[in-house]
């Protein structure tokens, strides 16, 4: 499967003046990661994730399994794995679902947006909330946040 995303910091708050469809908390570790692919576990409310990605830039591979909260909770817990947590609002804006991350922990303060495309040169409207494209920035990838916890 492949996920074809761009992602972006914030202008502005203004985001939250737009339709939230839903929000959802979301706790996040790595049991590897290297240049151009990682496994993570997710745990999103009552459900729990296995995540494989590989690749860089706007298109990856990426397969995601579901797995038993409780496996999760212990894989994170025997690995002894700290955690990147987040809440995630789901915003319609126009034609564009979006996902707007705010960081929790040692990233309070960070915001940022994604888009999923269907392919890299879809055509969106970009909100007036967004700002800088980071999408081919290492720095604001999940797993570099988690690796700098």
């Amino acid at each position: 499967m492949l996920e074809i995303e761009r992602k972006y910091l914030l202008e502005t708050m203004d985001w939250k003046d737009e339709f939230i469809q839903s929000v959802t908390h979301i706790k996040q570790a790595y049991l590897f990661e290297d240049e151009d692919k990682s496994v993570r576990i997710r745990i999103r409310s009552d459900k729990a994730y296995m995540t494989i990605k590989m690749g860089k830039g706007v298109t990856r591979n990426e397969f995601e399994y579901l797995i038993p909260v409780s496996d999760a909770d212990e894989m994170i817990e025997k690995a002894a794995l700290l955690c990147l947590e987040k809440d995630r609002y789901v915003v319609q804006y126009l034609e564009s679902t979006w996902e707007i991350d705010v960081f929790k922990g040692k990233y309070e303060g960070l915001v940022l947006a994604e888009i999923e495309l269907n392919n890299e040169n879809e055509e969106f409207q970009l909100p007036a909330w967004i700002g800088e494209e980071v999408t081919n920035d290492p720095t604001y990838l999940n797993v570099n946040l988690f690796k700098n916890l």
